[in-house]
C-alpha cells in the first residue's frame, strides 16, 4: 500500500465544556483520503491549549500530565499505523484507531505482562518455585517502573513503543543511575528479555525486542577455596560462650567443608538421609535442593562429630537452621575473627571440600562429581582446583613411575 499522506490532528471541541469549564480533547486520522475522528479521554482548560503544538502550556501539574498521556496516545497511534504498515496489506484511518484503541484498552502491556509473571511465580513458590526466585522478578519490576516513569512520563507503555534503544537506555539506567553491578543489571536484563518473549509468542506484541539485542556477558567469579592454613585457623578459633550465634555459623560452615553441602541442604538434611554401608560406614545421600541431583559422601570423624554434637530428637533436622541473612553476618566476623583476608561466604566451604579436602587428598574428580551432586563433570573441574601441592605431588608420582623410561631423540 502506497502512503502519500499520514497525520494526526488533536483539538479541543469548545462546545463540550463540561461543568469545570474543560474542554475535551479530541484527535483525527487522516490516511491518504480516509479520517478517522477519536476523543482522547483528556479534557483540559481552554486557555492552556496551544493548537500549533497539539498540546497544553506551561509547566502546571496539569500541564505535565496531559502532555505526558498526550505523548503516550501519539506513540501509540504510530505504533498501530507501523504495525499495519509491516503487514503489507491495505488499510484506512479506521483501521488504525481500531488498532490503538484496542492496544489502549485491551491489549497487554510490559508492566502489566511482568505482574502477571510475578503473579504466576507467588502462586507456584513450593512447588516448581523457590522463595529466593521472586525477589528478582520484584526488583525488576521496581526498576522497570521507575525507567517507564522517567522516559514517558506514564505509569506504563505497550509493546508496540518498545525498541531496542528502550533496552539499551534501560542497562544504562540501571548501570549509571541506580548504580548496580553488571551481573544484577544482566539479571534485570534477563526478566526483562522474558517477558518481551511471552508476549510476542502470545501475540501481545508484533514483534521479539531481543531479536538482536545480547546480553552482557556474565562476570566469571572463579569459585574460592581456603588454603589449608585459613581452614585451621576457623577450626581452631576459639568464640567466646556467649557468642552461640557465631559459633553455630562456624559448625555450619565446617560441615560443608567436611561434605560439601551447600547451605540450603546443610540445614534440610534428616535421619533418613543417612544410611550405613557393608563395612557400617555412614554415608550422607540427599538430592540436592538446586538441581535435584543425587549426592553421596562418606561421612568423616568430623562431620559425624558435628551431627552428634548438634542431636536434638525433637527437631526434624540434623542440625540447626539459621536465618541466612544472620548466617552472611556472622561469616564476615569469622573472617575479621581469624585475620583472614579473602571474602568467606557459606560457599567457600562447599568448595574447599572440592579440592582442599578431596582433590588434594587424591580423590580422583569423577568421585568428586559424584559427591557434589553435579549433572557435568566440567562443573566440578571448575570447583577443585588443582593446588601447587597437589601439582607437586602428582609430578612426583609421574617422575617416580617413569623413571627407567628412556627417552630416544
Amino acid at each position: 500500500m502506497k502512503v502519500e499522506k499520514f497525520k494526526v490532528l488533536l483539538y479541543l471541541k469548545k462546545s463540550g465544556l463540561d461543568k469545570n469549564g474543560k474542554a475535551p480533547i479530541m484527535g483525527r486520522i487522516t490516511l491518504n483520503r480516509t479520517m478517522a475522528q477519536f476523543g482522547c479521554k483528556l479534557s483540559c482548560m481552554p486557555k492552556l491549549w496551544n493548537p500549533r503544538e497539539s498540546r497544553l502550556d506551561g509547566k502546571s501539574k496539569e500541564a505535565v500530565e496531559v502532555n505526558a498521556k498526550i505523548d503516550k496516545l501519539l506513540l501509540a497511534i504510530n505504533s498501530a499505523y507501523e504495525s499495519l504498515v509491516e503487514r503489507k496489506t491495505d488499510f484506512d484511518a479506521k483501521a488504525i484507531k481500531d488498532l490503538f484503541q484496542c492496544s489502549a484498552d485491551t491489549q497487554m502491556t510490559l508492566l502489566k505482562q511482568l505482574d502477571a509473571i510475578i503473579a504466576d511465580i507467588e502462586s507456584r513458590i513450593g512447588i516448581d518455585y523457590k522463595k529466593g526466585t521472586l525477589p528478582n522478578y520484584q526488583y525488576t519490576r521496581l526498576t522497570l517502573g521507575l525507567f517507564v516513569k522517567k522516559r514517558y512520563g506514564t505509569d506504563d507503555v505497550a509493546f508496540g513503543e518498545l525498541d531496542e534503544q528502550f533496552i539499551r537506555e534501560y542497562m544504562d539506567f540501571c548501570l549509571d543511575e541506580r548504580g548496580l553491578a553488571l551481573d544484577t543489571v544482566r539479571h534485570y536484563l534477563a526478566i526483562l528479555k522474558k517477558t518481551c518473549r511471552i508476549a510476542f509468542k502470545a501475540g501481545h506484541s508484533e514483534r521479539y525486542h531481543f531479536m538482536h539485542f545480547k546480553l552482557p556477558q556474565k562476570k566469571e567469579n572463579p569459585p574460592k577455596a581456603l588454603t589449608r592454613e585459613d581452614f585451621l585457623k576457623i577450626r581452631d578459633l576459639e568464640i567466646p560462650e556467649r557468642r552461640k550465634s557465631l559459633a553455630l555459623t562456624r559448625d555450619l560452615f565446617l560441615f560443608a567443608c567436611y561434605t560439601g553441602t551447600a547451605y540450603a541442604d546443610t540445614v534440610s538434611i534428616t535421619e533418613e538421609n543417612l544410611f550405613r554401608d557393608e563395612e557400617d560406614s555412614l554415608w550422607l545421600k540427599y538430592h540436592r535442593k538446586k538441581n535435584k541431583m543425587l549426592a553421596r559422601v562418606k561421612l568423616l570423624p568430623e562431620a559425624l562429630a558435628m551431627l552428634e554434637k548438634y542431636k536434638d530428637p525433637t527437631r526434624p533436622t540434623l542440625l540447626p537452621p539459621q536465618e541466612f541473612r544472620v548466617l552472611r553476618g556472622n561469616m564476615k566476623s569469622l573472617r575479621v575473627l581469624s585475620g583472614i583476608s579473602m571474602d568467606l561466604v557459606y560457599h567457600v566451604g562447599r568448595h574447599s571440600f572440592a579440592s582442599l579436602v578431596t582433590l588434594e587428598e587424591g580423590v580422583p574428580i569423577e568421585t568428586i562429581s559424584r559427591m557434589l551432586g553435579h549433572n557435568n563433570i566440567q562443573t566440578t573441574q571448575i570447583y577443585a582446583r588443582v593446588t601447587p601441592k597437589k601439582l607437586f605431588e602428582d609430578m612426583d608420582k609421574f617422575i617416580e613411575a617413569n623413571k627407567d623410561f628412556k627417552f630416544v631423540l
